[in-house]
């Protein structure tokens, strides 16, 4: 009698184990209980795989306050200690209410589940445990395939014997408390709440060490038929819950949990059923730009798993805990402030992204309008580059002529040095221009003009203060289009999306889409005396166990220290001679460059403190080229046309003020006038002053690179337009 003394065993009650036997070798189609009974020969514990549950992951600021959530069943993991009693004495009053007294099987509810499934000819009854019901959850929770599950509910003796086996293990490997425990977190309640602590605040939005009679025997009348009782389903299902918990009061009562009074009073309420909505992902956070960069951040980095399947259930399921470098009152001067410019409902969009020089860390990404599916709403990331959501961005215009300049002091030209240049500017030839490959590729067919037909001598200063483009044309001959190429990259200029930069040119009049993120990485280096690091958004992730692995910036020197400097001398002037001096600075030494694209299609403005970068960008995402930023409404105000210090100049402005106040004023290290200062002098008859009307005017699309199309996801991409059809070329950048 092997099978008689295992099943003896694994009763744990002096109780005759030949009606357990008999139980497992009754079966509804014959031959099988032969089958069955044969099996009982090798009753013994069989271990129990038990794989991490799936738990969300929490989003914290740089604050630590959480402002997102990730997860792929909605679960949070409490330990016994934090349910309240009268929860557990429900649970098991209706489930298993001799689970302090048995083994893994209940000698009496098995007898009684016999009898029902011979009177009924098959499976009605399990007579299961809290202990076989926390095996068949994770045999459930493991599989990975639809037969995989139907297996690990089928209504047969084999499932049941197969469940005893890794019973017996369980209850040889915990104590009744840890199960009961393991049971209560990975039980499903319905409406979506997997454990009793997501099923507390999801059912009554409290904690489940707070839930009160009422509630506990609602939430222990559920785990029977979760689908059947889901109270966000219907009025039906509402009303099946009622019953079930007016069952599970009426035998807390019989058992003499409470009282046949409390009971009854505790019948006579209603069913409480609250319905707090389901933690959101990034489209319910106040930062969800932010969010979907970190989000992406995970999914893209190997290091986090070999694929991105398995990246994605990392973040989902593993419960971590994610420390970010979002500042929430940079967030909120940054929302702020774009929201009182330009409003949800205008066809173009306002982005802003603020890194910290130094470090690279993000501090703020905001948008004008809301991450979603919705009406005015964006289902990408406004504010980044693709690989973490956003679009194809938009062309920066000449914010890039800062990176010819830094060429240009690099190669050890002084500020006041300059060149007497024209209206309009024409390459000598096709060798004028030669990309990285050395291939020659200057446009002598067509001219590029300056808007407001200025020309004459200009400096390193009174070129970039006024933005002219034919003096950045020239500039850009002089130091070689591949040096400045080499420049931008240095201070980790890309694409949007993820193209190489084209290297056209019109290179320094902003032809290359991009994103607020990466131009206020770039400008931040320029703040760090020349340090660039790579955009940081996460600082730390500890998970589950507490494990916790922390995050270094990535930076590198980038440029002389001494020329990044002389670079924020010169950009320094915009804010009282140039482009931005009818908008002003910030109250604190500050750098920075206007930039406008072809035929105004969009606007920037990128600048920096040595405390904080910030970029902002202004264009329409139904395509750029096609939308211009000419006789539109935004914010409720007409403008006939936009130009970085239209808009995205005072955004620049209003945010950098808020998101400072409190930081002392920190100086720039002075320009090295002994290597920078002076200069040539100019010509004679010729004038070193800025223009009286900056010329900070559309930056063209570059010959061989479309950008008459939408700026949004990457699906959206234009095609090449062959070089002889187009006709359009770059006039100037603002």
């Amino acid at each position: 009698m092997t099978a008689g003394r295992n099943v003896a065993k694994l009763a744990g009650a002096g109780l005759a184990a030949g009606v357990v036997a008999a139980g497992l070798a009754v079966a509804p189609i014959g031959g099988t209980g032969m089958a069955i009974m044969a099996a009982t020969d090798e009753l013994r514990p069989v271990e129990l795989k038990e794989p991490p549950l799936a738990e969300k992951s929490t989003v914290l600021d740089a604050s630590g306050k959480p402002f997102a959530q990730f997860y792929e069943v909605y679960r949070e993991i409490v330990p016994l200690t934090d349910v309240a009693e009268v929860m557990k004495t429900a649970i098991i009053a209706i489930e298993d209410f001799r689970f302090y007294e048995h083994g893994p099987v209940d000698i009496q509810g098995m007898a009684r589940a016999l009898a029902k499934n011979l009177s009924a000819g098959g499976v009605s009854e399990g007579g299961s445990t809290i202990t076989q019901q926390y095996v068949k959850q994770v045999l459930l929770n493991t599989a990975q395939t639809s037969q995989e599950k139907d297996k690990a509910i089928e209504a047969t003796y084999a499932r049941k014997l197969n469940e005893l086996r890794h019973a017996m293990w369980v209850e040889e490997r915990y104590t009744k408390d840890q199960i009961l425990e393991k049971y209560l977190n990975i039980a499903y309640f319905g409406a979506g709440a997997n454990g009793v602590e997501a099923a507390a605040k999801r059912f009554f939005g409290v904690s489940a060490d707070e839930l009160t009679l009422v509630q506990a025997a609602t939430l222990a009348g559920a785990v029977q038929s979760p689908n059947s009782t889901d109270p966000a389903v219907g009025k039906e299902q509402r009303a099946r819950l009622l019953e079930r918990r007016n069952l599970v009061l009426d035998r807390m009562a019989q058992l003499g949990k409470i009282s046949q009074s409390e009971a009854a009073e505790a019948k006579a309420e209603k069913l409480g059923y609250k319905g707090v909505p389901l933690p959101g992902g990034c489209e319910a956070s106040k930062a969800a730009y932010f969010c979907m960069y970190v989000r992406n951040e995970i999914l893209n980095d190997p290091s986090f798993g070999k694929t991105k399947t398995a990246r994605k259930q990392f973040l989902e399921r593993g419960g971590l805990t994610i420390a970010t470098t979002l500042d929430p009152r940079m967030q909120a001067a940054a929302d702020k402030a774009i929201k009182k410019r330009v409003f949800a409902t205008d066809h173009p969009v306002a982005a802003q992204a603020l890194v910290q020089p130094g470090t690279g860390q993000i501090k703020a990404m905001a948008a004008s309008r809301e991450y979603g599916s919705d009406k005015n709403e964006m289902s990408y990331n406004l504010v980044a580059d693709v690989a973490h959501g956003g679009g194809i961005g938009f062309q920066p215009g000449s914010t890039y002529k800062t990176f010819t300049l830094v060429a240009a002091l690099e190669q050890g030209m002084r500020v006041n040095d300059g060149m007497t240049v024209g209206a309009g500017y024409r390459a000598s030839g096709y060798s004028s221009f030669k990309n990285c490959k050395g291939q020659p590729i200057g446009d002598p067919t067509h001219t590029v003009t300056n808007d407001e037909g200025s020309g004459g001598y200009k400096t390193l200063q009174t070129g970039t203060w006024g933005s002219v483009n034919t003096f950045f044309l020239e500039l850009e001959a002089r130091v070689g289009l591949c040096e400045t190429v080499k420049t931008a990259k240095k201070l980790g200029s890309k694409r949007a999306d993820g193209k190489p930069l084209g290297e056209f040119q019109t290179f320094t009049l902003g032809i290359n889409e991009s994103d607020p993120v990466t131009v206020a990485s770039s400008y931040a280096a320029l703040a760090a005396r020349g340090k660039y690091c790579a955009p940081m958004a996460i600082t730390a992730i500890t998970d589950r166990d507490g494990e916790k692995t922390a995050f270094k910036p990535a930076c590198r020197q980038a440029v002389d220290p001494e020329v990044a400097d002389a670079t924020a001398h010169v950009l320094s002037g915009v804010f009282t001679k140039g482009t931005m001096r009818g908008v002003g600075g910030i109250g604190r030494p500050a750098a920075g460059k206007t930039g406008t694209t072809d035929d105004y299609a969009a606007a920037w403005f990128a600048g920096f403190t040595p405390d904080l970068a910030s970029a902002v960008s202004i264009g329409d995402p139904r395509g750029a080229q096609r939308y211009k930023l000419t006789g539109v409404t935004i914010g409720g105000r007409y403008y006939s046309l936009v130009a970085g210090s239209t808009i995205a100049g005072p955004i620049w402005q209003e945010t950098m003020i808020q998101a400072l106040k409190g930081t002392p004023a920190t100086p720039f290290t002075p320009m090295n006038t002994a290597r920078f200062g002076g200069g040539e002098p100019p010509p004679a008859q010729e004038t070193d002053e800025p223009t009286t009307e900056p010329t900070d005017e559309p930056a063209a699309e570059p010959t061989g690179e479309p950008s008459d199309e939408p700026s949004g996801p990457p699906e959206e991409e234009p095609a090449d337009i062959p070089l002889e059809e187009l006709t359009d070329l770059p006039e100037e950048g603002r």
